[in-house]
């Protein structure tokens, strides 16, 4: 019992802590905020990484109490910058140890493939493919020294299912997703587990400011788009609380072991995979379709 009590203890500022330690990215907003206030009303020490740190307010916004507050830790992270990764590498090779990583930093660029830039996608892979592989780099070494610790990866339904109109975010969350499963066959021998959470829809600002559209003047797709915009802001009145989202991630970060790769959570989801892997691809992209250009001619 001693044993173990000596093994849970670790280091924090300098002072001796029974609690774990969480790092999140992305944490000024959406999921990323609503996890990290889950995790320190948890018990959890939670590294909050942000690119701008002014946005910290948020946290004494929507939480009144102080020793919550207080497991809470700022700290700046541009997850495409090298430096900025760097400097969140030394701050983990100075803690004892880290229980979590949750890699949640991500934006979505919609547009039609033929009219978006080139270096928009290499920015959309930017955040939401390489930050997540070196901010993982930057942690890996520490779990595998102290043989435990969980990675959960921030995916989406659109790294199972492709949408028009958003091919960069799509092909950015399919390659997280790939990267991923190799990851958790890499690591789970080092006592390191790996998981991919799949939100659907859900009331955050991804479907706003979190998401850029490339609209060309006079574009070829520009009847085509205002029905995929179209069909996604009607469909905003069923899209789901993001609190579940925050709470299926801290129950991950609390179990003792991830049994699965992909949680996929949302409305009609599991569904919704299961038909697009049962249907012949013609009928399954012609009932996709459908739905969206119902009520437009092209």
């Amino acid at each position: 019992m001693i044993a173990l009590e000596i093994a849970d203890v670790h280091r924090w500022d300098g002072g001796l802590s029974l609690k774990k330690v969480a790092i999140i990215t992305g944490s000024s907003s959406g999921f990323g905020l609503l996890t990290t206030i889950m995790l320190a009303r948890e018990g959890f020490e939670v590294i909050a990484t942000m690119r701008n740190t002014e946005k910290a307010d948020q946290f004494k916004a929507k939480v009144t109490e102080q020793e919550v507050l207080e497991r809470i830790h700022v700290h700046c992270l541009d997850v495409t910058d090298p430096n900025s990764v760097e400097e969140l590498k030394k701050r983990v090779e100075s803690i004892d140890h880290i229980d979590v990583l949750i890699n949640n930093a991500g934006f979505a660029i919609g547009g039609f493939a033929e009219e978006i830039d080139i270096d928009d996608y290499r920015r959309q892979f930017e955040t939401n493919v390489f930050g997540v592989i070196a901010v993982t780099q930057a942690v890996l070494p520490k779990m595998r020294q102290q043989q435990h610790g969980k990675i959960i990866n921030m995916s989406s339904i659109s790294g199972q299912i492709a949408f028009p109109g958003l091919s960069p975010y799509a092909a950015s969350k399919y390659a997280l997703e790939g990267y991923t499963e190799s990851l958790r066959l890499e690591v789970k021998p080092y006592g390191i587990q790996v998981a991919l959470v799949e939100p659907g829809s859900f009331k955050t600002n991804i479907w706003s400011s979190g998401m850029e559209v490339s609209r060309p003047v006079n574009s070829s797709y520009q009847s085509y788009m205002e029905a995929i915009l179209h069909y996604i802001e009607s469909g905003k009145a069923k899209h789901g609380d993001p609190n579940q989202v925050a709470t299926l991630i801290c129950t991950l970060a609390k179990a003792p072991k991830l049994r699965k790769l992909r949680y996929p959570i949302g409305r009609g989801l599991r569904m919704t995979i299961v038909l697009k892997h049962l249907l012949p691809w013609q009928l399954w992209e012609k009932v996709v379709l459908k739905q969206i250009l119902r009520r437009t001619r092209i």
